[in-house]
């Protein structure tokens, strides 16, 4: 069952998508759903070096400018993040504002938090619980050319 932690993040919520602590999140994968233009989810894994709260009311996000997700979150807009690992599982429901920032094969919307949502068992459930997130391997470097793209335009002012 879920329940409304209100329309911005919660203090840990934004710490956790600050990148204060990327190495450690590194290897986790986060789905991201918008919605396709037969108004069906359309998913998408990112990470935590894709995402980075610049406060509680906004997330950017970097996905690829030739993109299914570019395109819809430039049609439609929504958006809903995922973490379902087993200290957390939330939903994080936004609206893609402006157009993305572009630089070579990356687009970077800012997304802004219209929910947050926050799962947990019901009564019935007898205390089930998320035991493991999603993990990919092998983790990116973040020296490495692409992580250093990444990171640049999700820290990137608009001129």
């Amino acid at each position: 069952m879920s329940r409304s932690l209100g329309a911005a993040l919660p203090p840990a919520l934004q710490a956790r998508l600050s990148q204060t602590d990327l190495p450690r999140l590194l290897g986790r994968g986060l789905p991201l759903l918008t919605v396709d233009d037969r108004g069906r989810p359309h998913p998408m894994f990112c990470s935590y070096l894709e995402l980075l709260a610049v406060s509680a009311a906004v997330i950017r996000v970097a996905v690829g400018a030739a993109s299914a997700t570019r395109r819809n979150l430039e049609a439609r807009g929504a958006a809903t993040l995922l973490i379902a690992e087993p200290d957390a599982t939330l939903y994080i429901k936004c609206r893609a504002a402006g157009a993305p920032l572009l630089a070579g094969n990356l687009a970077r919307f800012e997304l802004s938090v219209e929910e947050v949502l926050e799962d947990a068992a019901a009564e019935g459930e007898a205390g089930a619980r998320i035991t493991g997130g999603v993990t990919y391997s092998p983790v990116p470097a973040l020296d490495s050319d692409w992580a250093r793209a990444t990171l640049t335009l999700l820290r990137a002012e608009r001129a």
